[in-house]
């Protein structure tokens, strides 16, 4: 399955004499693309392959949240069963940490921190292998995942202070700063944005990047694609979702930027990558915020995969390779 294909539609036109004008027009062009994928119906060929995610994903959740927990620990523990990859534990101030690395001569000077998915109540870093092999194994770089305190018996802002302790963890190592690429998927991008908020309302220096798939950047639920996408995802519903956020934010701002980080201040964020699904709920929550770092002058880029479902990457599936591929040489070109 191809990515929609907003790079080569930025392309056309450039025999044009006026670069200005040239430049107008392939926004425009950008926006109908990115329009077409927030409104567009899934086709055939799509919709059967999203059946299938949608029972294998009924297989896992489970109104119990610890049994749903067990679940998603279980398919880790079963997809991550590989002799290619190492998983060695670490204790960061009493929180477990998972480092992941490829088992053969890698590199060292960069790591990759993690930030596992879940809606801030599920998700773990032995869930989060589904990913982070991948990630290891792409790059060829360590990853750091770290199990967050988990809602709603720990809701904001624990997640985010334990990023910030893992944070920490890393300069006490002797990483610096620019040492560091953020990932996260799902709530997890949230998190790695959260975090970089965090660091920058703080003054501290802030990441060389940040890579996020399908984040879930805005909890007040107030993206188009709730709407023209309810009925396509196979992952996500706003049922659930809004059972999210009683859990990690009842009673709290939800535009405070800490908590929906899309509607925080971006000037001076690294590089972003952005990836998410052509038929997810929360498409819109990765247009829009694509759309905010342009306006903050942030290099952003941003691939809508036609036919996918949410963090898609995490799936048996060509489209997830061919994104691991994208992930790993946005990774590569910040880190020249």
């Amino acid at each position: 399955m191809k990515r929609i294909p907003i790079r080569e539609l930025r392309e056309r036109d450039t025999e044009k004499t006026q670069s200005g004008k040239n430049e107008t027009e392939k926004t425009e062009v950008e926006k109908v693309g990115i329009e077409t994928a927030e409104t567009g119906a899934a086709d055939k060929r799509s919709q059967n392959l999203m059946n299938l995610i949608k029972r294998v994903h009924g297989l896992v959740e489970n109104a119990d949240i610890e049994k749903h927990r067990q679940s998603q620990d279980h398919i880790g523990a079963i997809l991550s069963n590989t002799k290619a990859i190492r998983y060695r534990e670490v204790d960061i101030q009493g929180m477990y940490g998972e480092w992941v690395s490829v088992n053969r001569a890698h590199m060292k000077k960069y790591v990759l921190l993690h930030c596992h998915g879940g809606g801030y109540s599920t998700g773990s870093s032995l869930y989060a292998r589904t990913l982070t092999s991948k990630l290891a194994e792409s790059t060829s770089m360590d990853v750091l995942c770290f199990d967050y305190r988990l809602a709603p018996e720990n809701p904001y802002p624990a997640a985010l202070d334990d990023a910030v302790k893992t944070w920490d963890y890393l300069m006490l190592l002797g990483y610096g700063a620019r040492d560091v690429i953020l990932t996260g998927d799902s709530a997890g991008g949230n998190l790695a944005l959260a975090l970089t908020l965090r660091l920058k309302q703080e003054g501290r220096l802030l990441p060389r990047g940040i890579l996020l798939m399908s984040p879930w950047a805005d909890l007040t639920s107030s993206g188009k694609s709730f709407q023209t996408k309810a009925q396509m995802d196979p992952v996500l519903n706003r049922e659930y979702i809004d059972r999210m956020v009683r859990a990690y934010a009842d009673g709290q701002e939800l535009e405070d930027p800490m908590i929906s980080p899309l509607f925080g201040k971006f000037t001076g964020f690294p590089p972003v990558y952005i990836q998410v699904g052509e038929n997810e709920i929360l498409l819109s929550d990765s247009v829009r915020l694509h759309q905010a770092f342009v306006d903050a002058n942030v290099s952003v880029k941003i691939d809508i995969y036609a036919g996918m479902w949410h963090v898609f990457q995490m799936s048996p599936v060509k489209a997830a390779r061919a994104a691991m591929d994208k992930n790993a040489e946005f990774i590569y070109d910040i880190c020249r």
